[in-house]
């Protein structure tokens, strides 16, 4: 039981607070997305991050910079069905939610033009970017313990009914700093060629404790119960105290390649990021799991996948720009902490397109939106990690205070198709107690929120 409680703890909070992108990378680095997520071919000063290669059409030499903070709010939510939650007379049906909020999320786009060379930076959170709690666990945590009554009363009817006390927290986030160089071939092409240091930070935080079963009446610690028959004994490791404090650390290196063709209204963007091969390494302060996964040292896959983005817009009278996108995320090619990546059919790929009209020189809206389609297959779904496809839709505006500085806003939310998961062995139960227990079928519906708002301000000199 043990091994099930946390095993998969190492993937918990990764796609939790990833806000938008793949499973373990995010797209929203600035506030421009937001407004307008349909940035593959940008020209103006988030394309530092969307698209290196078209800083070559920045206006003109010198600095140019932009600074957003995004706060977002995320809800993940569990609705599982299984039998031994109703105990004795209760409901089948029990909602564990986790939520994960992250009210500063900074980010830093710069670049520096001179002649037929830009030389640009970015800084931002590239993945995660929050800390996610479920204060009443969750319900493969809880399965394993309301299992033990319904057993156990086979022997006694005096036994019946269960309680327990599980938390789980996580913070997860993957600082990025991007360098590059763009160089302008001529006035149709250009190119550029880059790279993205990735620091990892997780921290877990979760216990199991205080399982008391009902016994003649009253709820009484699951030691106690158990002790009081010998045949109670091998369901002893379902009721034991578990508790866990670790965080994990490490690095990686991101190469990237882009592209950019311009010719008159019409601009195109590529990119090519490729995967990250790293490890995170634990450093645990306590571990009674008894997982040697979460030893102290202990090192763990945890690759970024490589990305691959296309963009164009078209400038109707200098006046209305629309825009689209593509971009694939090859999520089965990156390692996973317990090999989930095999559980991936390829791999994530969006579609993007959105508007943006200049309403005069100083005023500006836009809007677009997204739609995401995951590659994961049933077996990669868990309460511990699930993704869902989704849909999203961005929009905002800009302010030109002066010719060289912008302020920016944005609000971004997205619609997640519900999962539905149908598990025979619920809770991994028959393979934990090495027993054929009845009424261990199960069911899980997993759905997300997810909303963000951000501001920020472009200037240069």
């Amino acid at each position: 039981m043990k091994k099930k409680l946390f095993l998969s703890c190492s993937v918990l909070y990764l796609a939790t607070c990833s806000f938008a992108g793949g499973l373990l990378t995010n797209t929203n680095q600035s506030v421009h997305f937001l407004r307008n997520p349909a940035r593959g071919a940008s020209i103006e000063i988030d394309a530092a991050y969307t698209n290196p290669a078209g800083l070559a059409k920045l206006p003109f030499d010198g600095f140019h910079f932009a600074f957003t903070n995004q706060s977002a709010a995320q809800t993940r939510t569990i609705t599982s069905t299984f039998a031994p939650f109703a105990g004795f007379g209760g409901n089948p049906t029990k909602v564990f939610k986790g939520e994960a909020t992250a009210p500063i999320i900074p980010s830093l786009q710069a670049a520096y033009k001179k002649g037929k060379w830009v030389l640009s930076g970015n800084l931002s959170v590239s993945g995660g970017g929050g800390k996610a709690t479920f204060n009443n666990g969750l319900s493969s945590f809880e399965s394993t313990v309301a299992i033990v009554p319904v057993v156990l009363h086979n022997y006694s009817e005096a036994i019946n009914g269960y309680s327990t006390d599980s938390y789980m927290s996580g913070a997860s986030f993957i600082y990025g700093a991007q360098m590059g160089g763009t160089y302008s071939i001529n006035d149709l092409f250009s190119a550029y060629a880059g790279f993205r240091l990735n620091i990892v930070n997780n921290s877990y935080e979760g216990y199991m404790i205080n399982d008391k079963i009902g016994f003649k009446g009253n709820l009484t610690p699951a030691g106690q119960v158990i002790a009081v028959n010998p045949a109670f004994s091998a369901f002893e490791p379902f009721v034991m105290d578990k508790n866990l404090d670790c965080t994990q650390g490490g690095w990686g290196i991101t190469p990237i390649l882009g592209f950019n063709f311009s010719y008159q209204q019409l601009n195109v963007g590529m990119k090519y990021e490729f995967k990250s091969s790293l490890n995170v390494e634990n450093k645990t302060k306590e571990n009674t799991t008894g997982i040697d996964d979460f030893k102290n040292g202990v090192n763990t896959p945890h690759d970024i996948p490589a990305l691959f983005s296309i963009g164009a817009s078209y400038t109707f009278i200098n006046a209305i720009t629309v825009s689209g996108g593509f971009h694939h995320f090859f999520d089965s090619d990156a390692k996973m902490a317990n090999n989930k990546q095999k559980y991936i059919h390829g791999g994530t790929t969006e579609y993007l397109a959105g508007i943006e009209w200049k309403i005069d020189k100083m005023f500006l809206i836009s809007c677009g939106g997204q739609i995401t389609r995951q590659g994961i297959t049933d077996d990669y779904q868990s309460d511990l990690s699930f993704a869902l496809n989704s849909y999203s839709l961005g929009f905002g505006g800009a302010v030109n205070v002066s010719p060289k500085v912008r302020i920016n806003i944005g609000y971004f939310f997205t619609i997640y198709d519900d999962w539905t998961k149908q598990v025979a062995d619920y809770g991994n139960i028959h393979q934990l107690s090495g027993k054929k227990i009845p009424a261990t079928q199960g069911k899980d519906v997993f759905s997300r929120t997810n909303k963000v708002f951000g501001a920020g301000i472009d200037f240069s000199f």
